[in-house]
């Protein structure tokens, strides 16, 4: 009898004994060839990894434009992507490397633990959440399975987008630009129309002689650090006027289809908060974001309390914690973290489950690449009280070309969830390296070993 037809043989007689029960599992592995026999009958069984042999051996900074992605390695080769937040930087992630090394990238909750506490709220939190996100698409691909999956399920199919749209000159005009949104399928639109449309409106600002109202992003700028109530400036009834102008002719131009909502306004008093909001009123806007900084939750009730058109903020909030005060006293009617600041996936879930006991929704902000809108998408789809997520790269023609994996990554309107391990997306090396930033000076994966065993002052906040 030919060697080949011998195995086939054995094959068979282990097949038929393994049917009939006459075979232990002891009995098996006491026989060489029947343990190849058991290799060859299980070869089509997914092995994945060993996660509970997972170590991370090192982490990559990609600089891209002004977003720093992270890649964190393992020592079976799985490889996690996240991101700091827009206009972070690398040390934001790089800090916590050297107590990263050697861990188990499969304990997301001890390790995102040990470090939240030395964690302040904004955009420096973005190392962390980054670091969470990389860990979550390490661990479902280790495990083979879709990372919402892992948080429990999914609620939806797809997740609705919306679309910020670049300011036009008149409420007719960016009513088209924002048709030009609908037209691909969105369903949400948000615009702006803050004071700085006033600035050359006579009589239409009061108290502004303090204050330079371009500084609002410049963070040189006493403007940039005052909370916004803090100013005191005012808008005036022809203020008021001129901005709801341009707020009915953006809603008679898209029609009351579409969710339309509003960014941020520049810095003004409470009482002006109130005043715009109530005029704004027979427009339905879906909310109105950020009137005053997050912090001052009895002043957001006030406002909220005080009119109809819903209220929300969020996006530089930190952690549970950091929204239970707004969520427990109602103070607004939306909450609206942004992973890269929030905590990444599994601290946003708990967001928005704890925003629900409430009666509170979740909007979700995200101003970043692929990385971050598709761990978004993972949490949004797990997360029952979601309504609609940023997508900020509409306008950015290369911005899907970022990673491969999917593609298109939004359609009509939305992203369909992914059923891919992890977060469903790989770098696209070649087009990155195409816009990395200047600080980068060339270099795709930037080594980062001067942080393998750089201990920065992260110390426990008790003795």
């Amino acid at each position: 009898m030919e060697k080949n037809e011998q195995n086939q043989l054995g094959r068979r007689e282990f097949m038929q004994k393994a049917a009939v029960g006459g075979l232990s599992m002891s009995a098996l592995f006491l026989n060489d060839n029947v343990a190849k026999d058991v290799e060859y009958v299980t070869q089509k069984v997914g092995r994945y990894s060993s996660p509970s042999e997972l170590k991370i051996t090192d982490m990559k900074i990609a600089w891209y434009s002004s977003t720093p992605i992270i890649r964190i390695e393992t020592n079976q080769g799985i490889m996690g992507y996240g991101e700091v937040r827009d206009g972070g930087d690398p040390i934001y992630a790089l800090q916590f490397k050297a107590r990263l090394l050697g861990e188990n990238p499969c304990n997301i909750e001890k390790i995102f633990s040990r470090f939240k506490h030395s964690v302040p709220h904004g955009r420096q939190a973005g190392g962390l959440c980054g670091i969470e996100i990389a860990l979550w698409d390490i661990v479902s691909k280790a495990y083979g399975v879709p990372i919402y999956q892992m948080l429990g399920g999914k609620y939806r199919d797809k997740i609705e987008l919306y679309a910020d749209t670049p300011q036009q000159r008149t409420g007719e005009a960016m009513g088209q630009k924002m048709k030009l949104r609908m037209d691909h399928g969105y369903k949400w639109i948000k615009m702006d129309f803050g004071i700085n449309m006033l600035r050359d409106v006579p009589g239409a600002l009061v108290g502004t002689h303090r204050w330079n109202l371009n500084g609002f992003y410049n963070f040189k700028d006493a403007y940039a650090w005052t909370p916004h109530q803090l100013t005191r400036i005012q808008i005036t009834p022809k203020g008021i006027d001129k901005l709801i102008e341009y707020v009915a002719g953006v809603r008679n131009t898209v029609g009351y289809d579409v969710q339309l909502l509003s960014d941020h306004f520049g810095s003004f008093d409470i009482n002006t908060a109130i005043q715009l909001a109530k005029a704004a009123e027979p427009y339905r806007l879906g909310w109105m974001e950020d009137f005053i900084p997050w912090m001052y939750t009895d002043q957001w009730k006030k406002i909220t309390d005080a009119v109809e058109v819903p209220t929300c903020t969020g996006e530089d909030i930190f952690g549970k914690h950091g929204f239970k005060d707004l969520i427990e006293k109602n103070a607004v009617d939306v909450v609206h973290p942004d992973m890269m600041s929030s905590g990444g996936i599994m601290e946003t879930k708990k967001i928005g489950d704890y925003a629900e006991e409430y009666g509170i929704a979740m909007g979700m902000h995200c101003a970043g690449t692929p990385f971050s809108l598709l761990a978004s998408v993972h949490c949004a789809a797990a997360t029952r009280g979601f309504m609609a997520l940023e997508h900020h790269g509409v306008d950015l023609e290369y911005w899907e070309d970022l990673v491969t994996g999917i593609k298109p990554i939004e359609v009509d309107g939305g992203v369909m969830v992914p059923d891919k391990p992890g977060l469903g997306v790989e770098p696209n090396e070649e087009v990155i390296k195409q816009h990395l930033n200047r600080n980068a000076e060339g270099k795709l994966w930037m080594s980062t070993d001067e942080w393998n065993t750089r201990i920065t002052g992260m110390d426990r906040p008790w003795s």
